[in-house]
C-alpha cells in the first residue's frame, strides 16, 4: 500500500485540484496577470541580486529591489510550483506538480519545459524494468530485493495508468550540470546536462517504502542529505553515487534544514533536531524545544543565526541554543524565506511579506 500523504503535501494536492486547473493544466500557459506578489506563493529563492518567487497557477514572480516591486516572468505551464534553485545569477530550475521540472537561461524572466510526469513515469518504469530484468536472470538473485522491485514496477505501472500527477517537491543542483528533483512516493531523478535529459534512480535509495522525499541538501562538510516522511534522512558522502540510512530520534515529516553552529532539521509539529557538524551519530541529536507546535517550512542563516518559518505565521530567531519569537505572529502561514541586505523576505499563503532585521525582537 503507498505512504499517506504528509498534511503539508496534501494541502498542496488540494489546492492543484481546484477548478482552475483542471485540464491540460501541464501545456497551459501562466496566466499574465497582476498583483501575484500577494497570491499563495510556496518558494522564494535568490539569483545574484534578484529574488524569484513562485506558487500557485504556474506564477514565477522576481524582484530587483529586495521585493518592493515585482514582475511576473513567462512560464509554460500553469502546475502548482513548489520549490526552485538557481546555480548563479542566470541559470536556475523549478519544479511542481505533474512532474513538471522548468529551466531558466537569464534570471528566472523566461522558463522552458525540460520534463513533465508522463515523460518522469516512462523513465520510472523503465529503469525498474532493466533492474528488474537484470535481476531475474540470476538464479541466486536476493529474493527480498527481486519482491522489492516487483513491488515498485507494479506501483510505477500504476502511475503509468493514472498519468501525470504526483507532484514533485525540491530541486537540487551541484553544478549548472548535475543536479536532482525528487518527490512524492519516493521520486528520484538525476541528470548530467543540466535538465535536458534525466535518469530515474528513485529504486535505488534506501526508501522500500517510497516515503515523500521533501528537500536535499549539500552540508558544509560536502555530503549530501535527503529529508523526508517518517523520519527519513539519507545521506551521501560521494556527491550522490551511493545513500545510506541516518538514524534520528523522529518519526514525523522534515521539510527545512540548515547549518549554522550546528545542523538542524525541522519538520512537522514544531519539531527541531540539533545535529553537530561532521557527526552521523545517532546519539549526537538534540531536540530543540521552540516553544510552539506549528510545523516548520523553512529556514535562512543571517549573520550566523538561523531564522525559522512555518504555520500560522511562526517567524522564529535563533538565541543561543534556543529560538524565540522575532516578530508578533501573523494569521496566514509562511512557506519559505530569504534575505535581502538587512530584510527578511517571506512568501506563503498571504503572498510576500518584508521584515527589516533591525525591527524585530532583540
Amino acid at each position: 500500500m503507498r505512504n499517506k500523504i504528509t498534511p503539508y503535501l496534501f494541502t498542496l494536492c488540494l489546492l492543484a485540484s481546484s477548478p482552475y486547473v483542471l485540464g491540460d493544466r501541464i501545456g497551459q500557459s501562466a496566466l499574465q496577470q497582476s498583483g501575484l506578489e500577494k497570491t499563495l506563493l510556496l518558494t522564494i529563492e535568490k539569483a545574484g541580486a534578484r529574488l524569484i518567487a513562485a506558487g500557485e497557477h504556474g506564477s514565477i514572480i522576481y524582484s530587483d529591489d529586495g521585493g518592493k516591486i515585482w514582475h511576473q516572468a513567462k512560464v509554460p505551464t500553469s502546475v502548482l510550483i513548489t520549490d526552485m534553485h538557481f546555480f548563479d545569477s542566470q541559470i536556475g530550475w523549478a519544479v511542481g506538480h505533474d512532474g513538471i521540472v522548468l529551466g531558466s537561461q537569464d534570471g528566472g524572466e523566461n522558463w522552458a519545459r525540460l520534463l513533465e510526469g508522463v515523460v518522469l513515469n516512462e523513465l520510472r518504469a523503465n529503469a525498474i524494468k532493466s533492474v528488474l530484468a537484470v535481476l531475474q536472470s540470476q538464479p541466486d538473485a536476493d529474493a527480498e530485493l527481486l519482491e522489492l522491485m516487483e513491488y515498485q514496477l507494479d506501483d510505477a505501472q500504476v502511475a503509468l495508468e493514472e498519468g501525470p500527477s504526483t507532484p514533485l517537491l525540491d530541486v537540487y543542483f551541484l553544478d549548472d550540470q548535475v543536479g536532482y528533483v525528487l518527490g512524492a512516493y519516493g521520486l528520484f531523478l538525476k541528470t548530467e546536462d543540466g535538465g535536458r535529459n534525466w535518469a530515474y534512480e528513485g529504486h535505488m535509495l534506501p526508501n522500500p517504502e517510497s516515503f515523500h522525499l521533501n528537500k536535499m541538501h549539500k552540508s558544509q562538510n560536502g555530503n549530501l542529505l535527503i529529508l523526508g516522511e517518517a523520519g527519513l534522512l539519507l545521506e551521501s558522502t560521494d556527491l550522490g553515487a551511493s545513500w545510506y540510512v541516518v538514524e534520528t530520534p523522529y518519526q514525523g515529516s522534515f521539510f527545512s534544514i540548515v547549518e549554522s553552529d550546528g545542523l538542524y532539521l525541522m519538520g512537522l509539529r514544531g519539531t527541531v533536531l540539533k545535529r553537530t557538524l561532521n557527526n552521523t551519530s545517532e546519539s549526537q541529536w538534540k531536540e530543540i524545544n521552540i516553544g510552539v507546535t506549528a510545523t516548520i517550512n523553512d529556514a535562512v542563516i543571517v549573520d550566523g543565526r538561523a531564522y525559522l518559518v512555518g504555520q500560522g505565521g511562526v517567524l522564529l530567531r535563533q538565541e543561543g541554543e534556543g529560538f524565540q519569537a522575532f516578530t508578533k505572529r501573523g494569521l496566514r502561514s509562511f512557506s519559505g524565506i530569504e534575505v535581502f541586505n538587512r530584510t527578511l523576505v517571506t512568501v506563503g499563503e498571504g503572498g510576500v511579506g518584508r521584515v527589516a532585521l533591525e525591527e524585530g525582537a532583540k
